[in-house]
């Protein structure tokens, strides 16, 4: 995994792991540093973080990871049992994985600073509406079932977490259903426990840097 405070996607993948229940060891790579690139070819096929080692396999993505994991550990619920609302989850969590590239690089992920909203363009504030809807399509038929957006925790949760510490950090609005709904994960213990780590790291690096993240 990368920088706990820059790494959106090491925390996708740290969130579903804790979720599991599954014991694991992480190891830490600072992005962008020497470092980096001199190990992380010993682990990551890819060349990218996250990347999970279980025996001999290598799963990279978090969105692959997620996967596998839910898949280890059913009881977990990170992936529902009823298939339909399996299916919405991979739907929502695949466009997060596979979108939003204005809000990623305008608002990028730093969990230890606050900006003001002086990024959010136009495109910006496309990709807020879009991901506030999927927050509020799934809250409203799912709020009986739990805080999250399928109840339960899942890993669409998982995906939309480092969205939730995007939020905090560049003071963006929302609507009150969304508004509830990042609350939820950002009052996390586990999303605290990564945030309060976030906050005693030594590296800085210049957010306008993390390309790879």
């Amino acid at each position: 995994m990368g920088n706990k405070n820059y790494s959106s996607w090491s925390l996708r993948a740290w969130l579903t792991l804790k979720y599991s229940g599954l014991p694991f060891t992480e190891i830490r790579l600072p992005l962008d540093t020497p470092e980096f690139y001199d190990r992380i070819s010993q682990y990551s096929p890819s060349a990218r973080v996250p990347v999970l080692l279980h025996d001999d396999l290598r799963v990279w993505e978090s969105i692959a990871i997620g996967e596998y994991i839910a898949e280890l550990a059913p009881a977990s619920g990170l992936l529902p049992a009823d298939s339909a609302v399996r299916a919405v989850v991979r739907s929502v969590s695949a466009e997060m994985h596979a979108g939003f590239f204005d809000l990623r690089r305008n608002l990028p992920m730093d969990c230890r600073s606050r900006y003001s909203t002086d990024r959010v363009t136009p495109s910006v504030q496309k990709d807020i509406d879009r991901i506030s809807q999927i927050w509020r399509d799934c809250r409203q038929q799912y709020r009986q079932q739990g805080s999250f957006l399928f109840g339960n925790f899942t890993i669409a949760d998982a995906m939309y977490a480092p969205v939730v510490s995007r939020f905090v950090t560049y003071n963006v609005k929302l609507d009150s259903e969304a508004q509830t709904y990042a609350d939820a994960i950002w009052t996390l213990p586990l999303m605290q426990e990564w945030v309060e780590a976030a906050t005693q790291e030594l590296e800085v690096i210049p957010p306008d840097l993390l390309f790879a993240v």
